[in-house]
């Protein structure tokens, strides 16, 4: 009995850490606005700030991929890259990863304590954050922001996981992406 009561709390422990890697995503919009007006854009200059982590900075794989993931929501969208001139948008993303930690009380919350008290225990992982910016080029005002977090433990390793997660962000992040008026 004591043995089953052993593997349920491990099995338990194994969802709470994977529930802290769950991807969460949002945005901002300017209120009424309307997309409609919008038929270009161009990506504004590099970041200036460094992330703050040797993993992501200068890191061209990374680079790319954000860039066509968004490229390919935009152009979704009927957005066109523009080659010469001025943009009607200015595209603009910043990345970083930074330590989270995550109280685990989902044992008490769901009573499965064992008798002498449960601790919560606390679990630290990495996050890493995409924040998009997007600009109006003749007002030089952000008309929206999306952001996406989520854990990078097997993303900085593996490229296919890296691609797959920025995809994932960037595509979650665009359904919140406000459609003509």
């Amino acid at each position: 009995m004591r043995r089953l009561l052993e593997l349920t709390m491990a099995a338990i422990a194994a969802l709470a850490v994977a529930g802290c890697a769950t991807m969460s995503v949002g945005s901002h919009v300017e209120r009424g606005l309307d997309v409609a007006q919008y038929r270009t854009y161009d990506w504004g200059p590099a970041d200036a700030l460094p992330t703050g982590d040797a993993r992501l900075d200068k890191n061209p794989f990374f680079q790319d991929r954000v860039q066509g993931a968004v490229e390919k929501e935009l152009a979704a969208r009927g957005f066109a890259w523009s080659a010469s001139g001025t943009p009607d948008l200015l595209i603009h993303y910043h990345a970083n990863i930074s330590e989270r930690i995550d109280i685990d009380r989902m044992d008490r919350e769901y009573g499965y304590c064992y008798p002498g008290g449960c601790t919560p225990s606390l679990i630290r992982y990495e996050a890493g954050t995409l924040v998009l910016d997007i600009i109006d080029t003749r007002t030089n005002r952000l008309i929206w922001r999306g952001w996406a977090q989520d854990s990078v433990k097997e993303m900085l390793d593996n490229q296919d996981t890296m691609a797959r997660q920025i995809n994932e962000g960037v595509t979650r992040m665009f359904t919140r992406f406000p459609r003509p008026l």
